[in-house]
């Protein structure tokens, strides 16, 4: 394989994504061990190739069945899908196929996974519902993207995520994991809304009927706003019960949300309806989302030395 078409092929990837799925997983994974699970490597790793293959499988996927209305949207940093089979619709059978190929992976290897460990179904069928919901964010006959169901689909994936990881070292979701993950869960709304602001005019000639087609862009920000508003608050909430180790602090959680929370602000005191503009302030939000899940995976590690 040439050089030049490798490089394209992993730009499918859109691994910066990637790199934030592993986030929220070992966020959902050192939860489960504050709350006194075995930290087993062996199951870590497992289970997060498990998460990763189907994590891929997705962009692919969804580039694949995107390709149409990517044609009238404009590739961002984080948002327009990775503009690689516009440019090159030679390898949309290759995207198509490895997709499928990562997702029948990620289902075997739970499969796998669930007898070497003697888990219940429930890993099973939570590695499959989470493939599902992936695959047909964009595949017809569902395309949850295109009928208005992508933000419930996306925002699922907020607890899809780190619940990934809880499950793989726990083998259960209980109601302590189901509680704490409701800011991570409101940071999705946060997400979703933000990657749409910049598609807005290509979404809308391809047919998507997102919250930000039927709204606008300064309806997205306001939400963007409310998300981070709510997340600070909720940490702020959970720091007052009783469900957790004192060791585990929330309030230094709702601190470190300030971050994502000011650049929220700030976007919304902009309320930019240009592109150019838009799409500048959404790339400080989701960068802002990502140093999130990093200092928070830094303070569960910190907690567990």
């Amino acid at each position: 394989m040439k050089t030049d078409k490798l490089i394209k092929i992993i730009k499918l990837g859109r691994f910066h994504f990637i790199l934030g799925g592993f986030l929220y997983f070992s966020i959902g994974a050192l939860f489960a061990v504050l709350l006194n699970a075995e930290f087993a490597l062996n199951k870590f790793i497992f289970g997060y190739i498990i998460f990763f293959t189907a994590h891929l499988s997705m962009h692919y996927s969804n580039d694949y069945f995107d390709f149409e209305s990517d044609k009238y949207g404009k590739p961002s940093q984080f948002a327009g899908g990775s503009g690689i089979l516009v440019k090159n619709p030679e390898l949309r059978t290759f995207a198509k196929w490895f997709s499928i190929t990562l997702l029948s992976l990620s289902l075997i290897f739970a499969v796998i996974f669930t007898f070497i460990f003697s888990y219940s179904a429930l890993f099973f069928l939570f590695v499959l519902f989470g493939n599902f919901l992936a695959f047909f964010y964009a595949a017809p006959p569902i395309k949850l993207s295109y009928n208005g169901l992508g933000e419930i689909a996306t925002i699922s994936i907020g607890f899809l995520m780190p619940a990934m990881g809880y499950l793989t070292l726990t083998g259960t979701i209980n109601m302590p994991f189901v509680i704490f993950s409701i800011p991570l869960i409101l940071y999705q709304l946060l997400f979703i809304n933000a990657v749409q602001i910049p598609d807005m005019e290509g979404d809308k000639i391809g047919g998507k009927t997102t919250w930000i087609v039927r709204k606008g862009r300064v309806f997205g920000f306001k939400i963007i706003t409310f998300a981070g508003s709510l997340t600070t608050l909720s940490f702020l909430i959970l720091s007052f019960t009783k469900l957790y180790p004192t060791i585990l602090n929330f309030k230094v959680m709702a601190f470190i949300s300030i971050i994502p929370l000011s650049f929220a602000i700030i976007s919304y005191l902009n309320k930019s309806t240009d592109r150019k503009t838009a799409t500048k302030l959404v790339n400080r939000n989701l960068s802002s989302l990502f140093l999130f899940a990093i200092i928070v995976n830094f303070y569960f590690i910190y907690l567990l030395l």
